[in-house]
Formats: C-alpha cells, structure tokens, sequence
C-alpha cells in the first residue's frame, strides 16, 4: 500500500490569513506515532505560521503555537480537525 491523500485544504480566513489542511493514511505509522496517518494543520497569518498540528517522523504527534511546541494526544481525525478549529476559533477570538 501507498501513501493515499486523504483531505488536502487551504482555506482563507481574512485578506492576510489563511488555514491549510494535509492528512495522508500511510501504510506504516510515522516514527513516533501510534496510528496510521500523517498531517499537517496550519493557521498562518501575515506569513507567519501560528498554530500547527503535526506529527513529523521522530517527534510523533504535537502542536505548535507559536514559539512553542507541545505534545498533542492523537485520538481520531475527527477529534484532531475539532481540536484544531477549536484553537483556530480562539486566536480569532483574540484577534
């Protein structure tokens, strides 16, 4: 099996912010990570990228915000995309 794309989505949120969206299913989990799937979640604003969710091989499964990066506890897609517009809702919130 190959790595099959799943969901791939930029979307913009105002004239200089934008969310981008990558989720494969991968025949191996990513060094790291427990589960079948590979993606990247972004908010960038003024090219600058804010609030990512990723789980780059070696690292497993994370987020950054802003300077600093954190575990994150990958439980479905499902939960990680509500996860991730939770935390796109309150950097709006604050704009």
């Amino acid at each position: 099996m190959e790595a099959e794309l799943l969901f791939r989505k930029r979307q913009g949120l105002s004239e200089t912010a934008f969310v981008e969206m990558v989720i494969w299913r991968v025949p191996d989990p990513v060094r790291g990570s427990l589960h079948g799937f590979k993606y990247r979640l972004a908010l960038v604003a003024e090219g600058v990228c804010l609030l990512r969710y990723d789980n780059e091989a070696g690292k497993g499964d994370h987020k950054h915000v802003g300077e600093r990066e954190v575990p994150y506890c990958f439980t479905d897609l499902a939960t990680l995309q509500a996860d991730f517009w939770k935390d796109v809702e309150t950097w709006r919130a604050e704009q």
